[in-house]
């Protein structure tokens, strides 16, 4: 398994262009909340837990993340957790509202995320590594991260491996360092 500067870096690569980034921060949301609406039907109560698909894919992911890297992977948990509960709170509700919120968040999410790829001129790191859909919500959380100061020591990894984070110009398709 590759370590969590690798996985983000290979992540990075994908997503240098700062405004392709800042529609991550809504899309990658919207889309990992719809898939948390949509498993969370069926849902079975096992020792007074309710088990949805949903949970145990979030499950899944947190063990990914806390294999990484265990601050990473503790953020994670709560954000997969937040997920989980918000998604069983829709998809208690009537079937449209399920669908609804799931297919309206997931498809909303995707736009977001195709528009960022736009602007970048790089197709999304997932097509050629499925891996990428389970680090794409880490990566959001560590720019986050970054922005705020923490784990430059992630951040001056990953820069040295794939180059800073920059804005392409709309007519010469420049790096401009930030």
């Amino acid at each position: 398994m590759r370590t969590l500067n690798e996985q983000l870096a290979s992540y990075a690569g994908y997503h240098r262009d700062r405004r392709n980034i800042g529609v991550h921060f809504v899309g990658i949301p919207m889309i990992t909340l719809a898939v948390a609406v949509l498993l969370s039907r069926p849902s079975w109560v096992l020792g007074g837990i309710p088990v949805s698909p949903a949970l145990l894919l979030a499950l899944g992911a947190v063990v990914f993340y806390l294999r990484l890297d265990w601050r990473y992977g503790l953020t994670m948990a709560a954000l997969m957790a937040l997920n989980v509960w918000i998604g069983a709170q829709l998809a208690s509700g009537s079937t449209a509202v399920w669908l609804g919120s799931g297919l309206g968040l997931f498809v909303v999410g995707w736009v977001f995320q195709l528009i960022g790829h736009v602007w970048e001129g790089r197709k999304p790191a997932f097509l050629d590594d499925l891996i990428g859909l389970l680090v794409g919500p880490l990566f959001i959380v560590a720019e986050l991260g970054f922005a705020l100061g923490f784990r430059t020591d992630v951040r001056n990894a990953i820069e040295r491996q794939v180059g800073p984070t920059h804005i392409r110009a709309a007519s010469t398709a420049s790096q401009a360092p930030r």
